[in-house]
């Protein structure tokens, strides 16, 4: 007989491997029976993770971490075996906003410091003109997309508590947000940048894989009590949405794989949008400039699927950052553990060849190595602290 699980989900690219597992039948193969349900905000599906409305869930890594140390919210101990994707955002803003960082960029912009540093001067000239502060929004407050907004803004002496207006939306809504001109820019993840841009309202300025060469972004979560109810439904599980990671980077299979996602309660776009994603070949302009990494969402090549700790520790040092969390070694170590790389490599009998770059785990645009046992470290060679 099938286990039973309901799984809940953000309709976004990086639940390929949720989506793939179960509509291509590889957890079935497992003896699972996945329901997948689709949620509109990541509380929706906190909340119903929360309570046991579902049995797993696809959560921000940043929120896996926040939910173990009881920050923002009840605390509820989560860990996971696999990772949904490593990378895989982008920072979009309104055509007169990129036109603004354009005119004040002292060099190139596609170099996230002089983008950063030509936000500074448009933010004082603003204020100089008195006019209000710019808003840009982002998924949640313990999402990679507030973190990745605010590390590129510190980076160019923006301070994103004074200077800017930061708000919370969910993903399928900062398009038409940008749209009625109610935001001036935001970071997300695919397909919704890419859908602005096809609107012609947007332009992309950044794929946060230029800011960090590797931070995860979506975790495959269980209740830590639930993982130790249920071992053996994990590792199946784990070992499902391994297959379904291996057949979405098989190119050969792109096409249905596209398909797949684009479908009726999944994601319900476009495939050739989610295959913009896949293939990190995105118009970034509404004149079709293309840009083209292959960094842009990593599902299960260079590791991706496998948890690191060093992650847990770096979303932590965000949130002492920006005034989240205090610094503790008990905190440090329960962020960390999150992550739960041993689990990934009992499910699938060896651990993966990891990747050889960056030397740190993070890799950030600004150079300075993460440490993850020296989190004051860290901080202190921040252009904004706090």
């Amino acid at each position: 007989m099938s286990e039973r699980l309901r799984i809940g989900f953000i309709p976004l690219v990086d639940a390929a491997a949720l989506i793939v597992a179960a509509d291509k039948g590889f957890c079935a193969a497992e003896g699972l029976d996945v329901e997948l349900v689709r949620e509109i905000s990541w509380a929706n599906v906190r909340d119903k993770f929360n309570i046991g409305l579902f049995d797993a869930a696809h959560l921000l890594a940043p929120l896996a971490v926040a939910s173990s140390l009881g920050i923002g919210h009840v605390k509820v101990p989560v860990i996971s075996g696999f990772g949904l994707g490593v990378n895989g955002n982008a920072i979009t803003v309104s055509p007169d906003l990129h036109a603004a960082i354009v005119a004040m960029a002292d060099g190139d912009v596609a170099d996230p410091v002089v983008s950063a540093r030509a936000l500074a001067r448009v933010v004082a000239e603003r204020r100089a003109k008195g006019q209000e502060p710019l808003t840009l929004g982002m998924t949640f407050p313990f999402s990679s997309h507030n973190y990745d907004l605010r590390f590129w803004m510190g980076a160019g002496g923006v301070d994103p508590d004074e200077d800017v207006r930061l708000v919370v939306l969910p993903p399928p809504f900062m398009v038409e947000s940008l749209a009625s001109k109610h935001l001036d820019g935001f970071c997300v993840g695919a397909p919704w940048n890419s859908v602005a841009i096809d609107l012609g309202i947007g332009t992309i300025l950044h794929f946060t894989s230029e800011l960090f060469q590797r931070a995860a972004e979506k975790m495959l979560t269980v209740r830590a009590n639930w993982a130790a109810q249920h071992p053996e439904v994990l590792q199946a599980l784990i070992r499902a949405h391994v297959r379904a990671a291996d057949y979405i980077e098989d190119v050969a299979n792109r096409d249905e794989v596209c398909a797949l996602l684009a479908a009726p309660g999944r994601i319900e776009v476009t495939p050739e949008l989610i295959r913009r994603t896949l293939d990190g070949r995105l118009k970034v302009a509404a004149d079709g400039t293309l840009r083209t990494s292959d960094r842009y969402l990593l599902v299960g090549r260079e590791a991706a699927a496998r948890p690191d700790p060093v992650q847990g520790a770096w979303n932590y040092a965000q949130m002492v950052r920006w005034g989240q969390a205090p610094l503790s070694a008990d905190l440090l170590a329960a962020a960390k553990a999150v992550f739960r790389p041993d689990l990934y490599d009992a499910a699938v009998g060896t651990a993966p060849a990891l990747p050889k770059a960056p030397a740190d785990g993070i890799g950030e645009c600004t150079g300075a190595p993460f440490d993850p046992d020296d989190i004051a470290g860290y901080l202190a060679r921040m252009t904004i602290r706090r």
